[in-house]
């Protein structure tokens, strides 16, 4: 039986220049997980990523990781990146919601809990076609499906690194969900959070199951809570 695995990539730069970018702390946390996946055994057929920096780096940092001692490393595919596994284009929607709404931009150094909640309900507004933007909520889900289906390609251990969104709309495919789940799965989904996936006996994304959603067994020790990050 076929399973995969989602990685959401490594913390990125937000509030910088280049969001599109991972901070020190998301090469260590990316790394930390392919550590995780070499204590485990847990090797992999095939990895597969966004074009995104961010997606490669996370992808490299935790290649890297997999990476012990002679005799100890875990073999890597080469990566593959499409993509149809980016992530939608927020800073175009949080733009459009306030173009629309003025009043909720944020302020210059405003905490980034400020930017989420402005962001959730930009998104909220983008699904309900209050606002429109270049790709639209129907294009995304389409493109995500495609993605899907690429994953779908492959027998045996699958990795994928992706972003939030695009993540939390592929559960919400599986699941058959309605789709403001996307909002509430986007804005809990940790940096480097693993989420599982098994096809079933048939292929297609119609046979896939969830096992398990955003976990960080990488970060669960208590010298490493400072590290878990949402951006």
């Amino acid at each position: 039986m076929a399973e995969f695995f989602t990685v959401r990539h490594g913390q990125a730069s937000l509030g910088s220049d280049n969001y599109d970018q991972l901070s020190p702390l998301g090469e260590q946390q990316s790394r930390w997980l392919g550590e995780h996946f070499l204590r485990q055994g847990t090797g992999f057929d095939r990895i597969l990523c966004g074009d995104l920096l961010r997606h490669r780096q996370t992808a490299e940092a935790i290649c890297a990781g997999m990476q012990g001692g002679p005799g100890e490393d875990l073999q890597t595919p080469a990566l593959e990146s499409f993509p149809e596994l980016n992530e939608f284009q927020f800073k175009q929607v949080m733009g459009a919601f306030i173009r629309k709404h003025p009043e909720r931009r944020p302020q210059d150094g405003a905490d980034a809990r400020v930017f989420f909640r402005v962001l959730k309900d930009a998104m909220h507004a983008w699904i309900d076609g209050e606002i429109q933007v270049e790709e639209s909520w129907a294009a995304f889900e389409q493109r995500v499906q495609r993605g899907m289906d690429i994953i779908a390609e492959a027998d045996g251990r699958t990795l994928v690194v992706s972003s939030g969104g695009t993540i939390s709309m592929l559960t919400r495919l599986v699941l058959s969900a309605p789709s403001q789940t996307v909002v509430q799965l986007n804005m809990q989904t940790r940096n480097t959070s693993l989420s599982r996936f098994f096809f079933q006996a048939q292929r297609g994304r119609d046979s896939v199951s969830l096992h398990s959603f955003n976990h960080t067994p990488h970060l669960e020790h208590p010298e490493r809570q400072d590290a878990i990050t949402y951006a």
